[in-house]
């Protein structure tokens, strides 16, 4: 039972990873998208609105951010209703915009800074706050699937309590710990 539990602890802590990493990675070209949308308003044609700038930037990566996430990293707890999780993901969204674009208008207007270059760090720095928000607002509202439902799970149950179909009976606790608790491989 501990090697069962054990392996579970390992195959979540795995998956876990695995999100975060590809988390970051859609994080990663959303904030190219963001930035080069933003820097490129902030030039020209949104020049002396860097606030607008930045969310107009923000908001075309949020809905790349959105097709990501769904399809690639969390695609095993989408939810069944899209509608809803793309409504549960843009107030998240919006919530993250406003971090990111409220730094740059603090930077702005009650601290008086017109510089473009530290007008765009501020939010920078916006961003990186409110990406925190997003991803355990992602990973536990958004794409919510059960806990029970997290992959590999059927697999730890049935190592624990064998399995019911072929009227099995619980695995030993002494020994190696069965394959069907091994973390999977993702394909």
């Amino acid at each position: 039972m501990f090697a069962s539990l054990s392996a579970r602890i390992r195959s979540l802590a795995s998956l876990f990873w695995r999100e975060v990493a590809k988390f970051g990675t859609v994080g990663a070209v959303a904030f190219v998208i963001d930035n080069a949308m933003t820097w490129i308003l902030m030039h020209g044609a949104l020049e002396g609105s860097p606030a607008k700038a930045r969310f107009v930037g923000a908001s075309i990566a949020t809905l790349f951010s959105w097709v990501a996430n769904r399809w690639w990293t969390f695609r095993h707890r989408r939810q069944s209703n899209m509608g809803r999780e793309l409504v549960q993901f843009l107030l998240i969204n919006g919530v993250g915009i406003v971090i990111s674009t409220g730094f740059t208008w603090v930077a702005r207007y009650p601290m008086g800074i017109t510089d473009n270059n530290v007008l765009f760090m501020a939010g920078v720095v916006g961003i990186v706050v409110a990406t925190v928000l997003r991803f355990f607002a992602y990973r536990f509202w958004v794409f919510n699937a059960e806990l029970d439902e997290e992959p590999g799970f059927e697999d730890d149950a049935e190592a624990i309590l064998g399995d019911p179909r072929q009227g099995a009976k619980p695995a030993e606790t002494s020994g190696p710990a069965p394959e069907a608790v091994r973390p999977r491989a993702e394909p």
